[in-house]
């Protein structure tokens, strides 16, 4: 999935890799052999079976989709093919843009439960924006099932954690978008629940004074503006993982509106003026 995993304790590392290999060949847009990419090839063919596993995630993705109003939307990955963050850095034209802005609509994915298929019309689906919670889900259930209490799991910008560390909660840092990976301006003290970050620092680059980053708004086909990070909390991994990608499109304002709507998970937003705004649940130990 693109990311580093770690694991405490060291020991249940192979078992969450397990987890995550697996996960990433049903789920993979990138991977030409998977489940996820035979949808995309045959899209406006015909419908494709897949594994129960796979449907029922792509169901859950439409859900929040819906839940969002299109601020998580897998069909993102329309735009794939003109938004590039390695050596090969470019500002897609705005007719460019437009040209596949009809392939990004959540809404044009069919799911047929009897046959546990899928047709998408036109375009492509990406799940890279909810995969690592389903994973970490996964992991959780199966590190529970083999006796396993106190955890930490880290994959890129989610981290589960379960139980407590010495007998004492888990403390996650949040990342200071403008400094290095280990500098935080927050700690949170957890146990037993799932952090997910989306921030503009992770994958970007910068042109004419402008950064240029991955969490693209489905409905503009440019980055999203307004924000630095976000960061969630839900004891749903997957959840998580989904709602900091969409409020981070939402914004400040929207994106608060929705996490107080939202029963299990609170936020915490960075603005692009360096300002903290926060859901009226969340809490954290020390602000650096």
């Amino acid at each position: 999935m693109g990311t580093t995993i770690t694991v405490i304790p060291y020991a249940a590392l192979p078992i969450v890799q397990d987890v995550f290999v697996l996960t990433e060949s049903q789920m993979s847009e990138w991977k030409d052999d998977s489940p996820l990419s035979r949808i995309n090839q045959h899209a406006g063919n015909k419908p494709v079976q897949v594994p129960q596993n796979l449907f029922h995630v792509i169901q859950r993705s439409l859900e929040i989709a819906e839940m969002t109003s299109g601020a998580f939307d897998p069909t993102w990955a329309s735009l794939w093919k003109i938004w590039k963050f390695d050596e090969n850095h470019a500002v897609p034209s705005q007719e460019q843009v437009d040209a596949l802005l009809p392939s990004v609509n959540w809404k044009n994915v069919l799911l047929n439960k009897n046959e546990q298929s899928v047709y998408l019309p036109l375009g492509n689906i990406g799940l890279g924006g909810i995969a690592k919670g389903v994973a970490l889900e996964k992991a959780r259930k199966v590190l529970l099932q083999q006796g396993l209490e106190d955890f930490m799991i880290v994959a890129g910008g989610q981290v589960l954690v379960h139980g407590s560390k010495n007998g004492q909660p888990w403390r996650v840092g949040i990342r200071d978008p403008e400094k290095e990976q280990t500098d935080y301006f927050a700690v949170l003290e957890l146990t037993d629940t799932c952090i997910s970050t989306s921030g503009n620092y992770e994958k970007f680059f910068i042109k004419d004074d402008i950064r240029y980053h991955h969490i693209i708004d489905p409905k503009t086909g440019y980055p999203a503006r307004g924000v630095q990070s976000v960061t969630v909390i839900s004891q749903d991994a997957t959840l998580a993982d989904a709602l900091s990608t969409a409020i981070f499109v939402m914004g400040v304002e929207d994106g608060i509106t929705l996490i107080e709507s939202v029963s299990n998970a609170e936020a915490l937003f960075l603005d692009e003026n360096n300002v903290i705004h926060q859901s009226s649940g969340f809490t954290f130990s020390s602000l650096f």
